[in-house]
């Protein structure tokens, strides 16, 4: 075997994202969620250059569209709990494709209303996962919400 062939292989094996650390990831990120987790340690998560999120309120392009939405929704909901229920993966040599189901549970007061109300929703999402070419480690490229699915009673965005 030439050292040539070697070497590309031994690349294209290191750019392979596994199935492992595609779950570590993905509970990673609804865990620093939930704890309303400091914007850094999100931002860690995802793609340095050429993010895109489509959430069903907005598109964010970028870490700071990223952080305008974070702001947001940290400041509007609370009490939250994300429950990841599958993940679905397909990977191809250089990024990692992944469907994700979350049953996402929230509180949120809209003044002047007299109590908060509660979202119970099962989130429907496709994401991309590449690795960073800065610390070689798996973040989200893109993210989008594909469809939302309101449990019995549950408020609505």
């Amino acid at each position: 075997m030439s050292t040539e062939f070697i070497a590309t292989s031994m690349l294209a094996q290191s750019s392979t994202i596994s199935e492992t650390e595609i779950q570590d990831l993905v509970r990673t990120w609804y865990h620093q969620l939930d704890i309303h987790a400091p914007l850094s340690d999100l931002t860690a998560l995802l793609i340095e250059d050429g993010l895109r999120m489509v959430f069903p309120e907005m598109i964010a392009e970028g870490l700071s569209g990223f952080q305008q939405w974070y702001e947001r929704v940290t400041h509007l909901f609370f009490d939250e709990v994300h429950t990841v229920k599958d993940i679905q993966c397909t990977s191809q040599p250089d990024r990692t494709f992944v469907k994700v189901v979350v049953k996402w549970e929230a509180s949120r007061w809209i003044p002047p209303a007299p109590c908060s109300d509660r979202l119970v929703i099962d989130a429907f999402q496709t994401w991309e996962v590449v690795r960073s070419p800065i610390h070689h480690r798996p973040v989200v490229a893109t993210y989008t919400v594909d469809a939302l699915e309101y449990y019995d009673g549950s408020a609505e965005l």
